[in-house]
């Protein structure tokens, strides 16, 4: 850097200064009113472009690797699985990226996360649609990603049959159970068509790639945080699409005159589906145990879920005794896409993975989840004292 305050003890003739190719007359030329005004307005420029270099090209924690941390991007991360796997994550110390365009997901969510883990480069959230490629390469460009959990679906069986072009389960309904992952998978609705699909497009491009792949097929989601602190919050004009356990809870919380169940003539004990229920807390381990074990160039597949089936009337009794509620309950035709009967043998899962479900009392996890709910009366808005 050169001293702009310098004293010279000698004139010196007028020269001419080269700047980029072109001559300009020595600014300090006496009367060289048009020369001094040139380099103003040049070094204004050159200022201008090393701002806008230095405050694009800033060097973020999460734009930069570092020896021992791993950094993931979850995608879905303001959604209900996706905000309890970032939590899980960042109590393990990985280093997180969310990307979620909240159509979904609750930036209040989001808004915890980032009070619970306020450390500089430890959690970032980047609003964007993954539907949109330049918003997609940008971050791509602008992060370095050592893993990817994708969350990012719109998963409800009766809006896939309205809207079709969204994701889930993709076994349809076996001649036999439990499903292991040899299972033939024949989806009998949008939901579970999309989700093969997608798992299709993994396996052909896993196998022109050393990427490691690994693929969770997971069944009905229910609890929350056992500290409470997250819970599932559908947008209202979804509630009649979402989870049975929200259309339970808000039943019990009046939301709701009461509860719908579809379809009563199935061939099974009762007569309703019958469905393996997993924790969240227990879903979010899978995923933590797959990417700990995920190899390069490999593929991984996993069923994950509790091994066990529970009828929507047996679900709905320990709804009731969860929330305390006698719950009205109206018994309707069945809803189209649904399966008679679908649970899991998690015993790859288990042998692989070192993975089994550990919340397996379906009243307990409900029971869990209906105290979030309660506390959280607005969703994510301005939560109430937690009641045990």
């Amino acid at each position: 850097m050169q001293s702009i305050g310098r004293t010279r003890t000698q004139s010196r003739p007028s020269r001419s200064v080269n700047l980029g190719g072109m001559d300009y007359p020595d600014p300090k030329r006496k009367g060289n009113f048009v020369g001094k005004v040139a380099l103003a307005a040049i070094m204004t420029t050159v200022c201008i472009l090393v701002l806008k270099k230095s405050s694009f090209n800033y060097a973020t924690p999460f734009s930069m690797r570092e020896e021992g941390v791993t950094h993931v991007l979850v995608t879905g991360g303001a959604g209900y699985i996706g905000s309890h796997a970032t939590l899980r994550l960042l109590k393990d110390g990985y280093r997180v990226t969310i990307v979620d365009n909240l159509s979904r997901g609750n930036i209040g969510a989001v808004k915890i996360l980032q009070e619970l883990f306020p450390e500089p480069g430890r959690l970032q959230f980047i609003y964007a649609d993954l539907g949109d490629a330049k918003a997609v390469n940008k971050i791509f460009a602008e992060n370095a990603f050592d893993a990817v959990m994708h969350f990012a679906a719109v998963a409800y069986v009766g809006e896939s049959t309205m809207y079709p072009l969204n994701t889930c389960a993709t076994y349809g309904e076996p001649e036999k159970m439990p499903i292991t992952e040899e299972t033939t998978q024949v989806p009998i609705n949008p939901y579970g068509k999309a989700k093969k699909m997608a798992e299709d497009m993994i396996l052909d491009f896993s196998k022109t790639s050393d990427m490691a792949v690994m693929i969770l097929r997971y069944f009905n989601v229910i609890g929350s945080d056992p500290e409470g602190r997250l819970g599932e919050s559908p947008p209202p004009e979804l509630r009649e699409h979402g989870r049975i356990s929200g259309a339970c809870f808000d039943a019990a919380r009046g939301i709701m005159p009461g509860l719908k169940v579809k379809g009563t003539d199935y061939k099974t004990h009762d007569g309703t589906c019958i469905r393996d229920y997993i924790d969240v807390t227990d879903l979010v381990d899978a995923h933590v145990k797959a990417l700990e074990k995920a190899v390069p160039g490999k593929v991984g597949i996993y069923n994950v879920g509790t091994g066990k089936g529970r009828s929507v009337k047996e679900f709905v009794e320990a709804c009731k005794k969860a929330t305390g509620v006698d719950i009205k309950v109206d018994y309707l035709p069945r809803r189209p896409g649904d399966y008679a009967e679908v649970f899991s043998d998690p015993s790859k899962i288990r042998n692989e993975l070192n993975w089994t479900a550990r919340y397996t009392d379906l009243q307990q996890s409900l029971k869990v989840a209906w105290r979030w709910q309660k506390a959280h009366r607005d969703g994510y808005g301005t939560p109430s004292v937690m009641a045990s």
